[in-house]
């Protein structure tokens, strides 16, 4: 659409109509536009703002993505309704080598399995499992570290690479591949020691803003969730869905990518087709009938379809 005689109600309206796929969580209804050109907002990005808001974006994903279109229209030398921003460069990302990054993980994880004590990562280490995460909750650091231990031992000898879900200094201290934190644990881990340690670092990102500030640690890998509802944990961020998982895959595609929440074996190939490289699972193991079985039964649907995917099925979507 021109946008040269539209309002920013307008060109909210055709954002999100063109864009309705992305639409998640509660959308924000308040007109917001005469504050928003207070605060410098041009008409068009003002309305990509407020189209955004309405389309359950949070407003610190809001933001960014109003001032990476904002930015895309300056690289272009116009204003676009249609083209969603998923170039790196509109976002302030730099794809390329880091001095100070993390040690890189295989971009393809493949089959990620979250599991609650350091016997099920034994019995998935010996099903052949690649990629494994403990994730073991307890007040009691004498029970963690026993369990962080158990769970090293368990992998020795096999090809499994292990992380370790929030407990960092036993990870370093008992010798574990990497360590999984979440975006409140960024402010609390010695970052720069984990790199020191030459431990990889896994950070779960839920929008725009969390995937930008995990960026900037860069981190061995980036999970993008929750894709669909799960009940395991209670999410502060609504199921951000298919189309937006698409949109990050695309914009992070320089990281290796792990998808999370609420996804299984019925959803793989559609996660797979956005272009991350792994898939983290839970219950649709640990809740098996025959865990080993289905672990390795899902291991190769993932391998599968990771053979079978284009490799530039994530590059032209530019329209989403």
């Amino acid at each position: 659409m021109s946008s040269a005689m539209a309002t920013t109600q307008d060109i909210a309206k055709a954002v999100v109509q063109t864009h309705a796929s992305l639409l998640a969580g509660e959308p924000r209804t308040e007109d917001l536009g005469t504050q928003d050109s207070a605060a410098g907002w041009d008409v068009e990005h003002a309305g990509v703002l407020q189209a955004c808001r309405w389309l359950g974006f949070l407003e610190h994903d809001a933001q960014c993505l109003a001032q990476a279109w904002r930015q895309q229209s300056r690289r272009t030398g116009h204003f676009s309704v249609t083209d969603w921003p998923t170039q790196p460069q509109d976002f302030g990302l730099s794809t390329g080598p880091r001095d100070h990054g993390f040690a890189p993980c295989p971009r393809k994880l493949g089959l990620y399995a979250v599991l609650p004590d350091a016997q099920w990562v034994g019995r998935m280490a010996q099903a052949g499992i690649k990629t494994l995460q403990l994730r073991f909750k307890s007040e009691d650091p004498d029970a963690v570290r026993q369990q962080v231990r158990l769970a090293v031992q368990a992998v020795r000898g096999t090809d499994s690479l292990l992380f370790i879900n929030d407990h960092w200094q036993i990870a370093i201290e008992e010798g574990a591949y990497g360590v999984h934190l979440g975006q409140e644990d960024m402010d609390e881990a010695p970052l720069e020691q984990l790199r020191q340690a030459g431990l990889r670092l896994g950070l779960s990102t839920h929008g725009y803003a969390e995937m930008l500030r995990a960026n900037a640690a860069s981190p061995s890998y980036l999970a993008l969730g929750a894709v669909f509802p799960t009940t395991l944990k209670q999410m502060q961020t609504a199921p951000q869905g298919l189309s937006r998982l698409n949109a990050y895959a695309r914009l992070m595609q320089h990281h290796a990518l792990v998808a999370i929440g609420g996804i299984d074996e019925a959803r793989m190939p559609a996660v797979m087709q956005s272009g991350v490289g792994s898939i983290a699972v839970v219950r649709a193991i640990t809740g098996a009938i025959y865990p080993e079985q289905t672990a390795r039964a899902l291991q190769n649907l993932i391998e599968k379809l990771q053979k079978t995917a284009s490799p530039s099925q994530n590059k032209d979507k530019t329209t989403l």
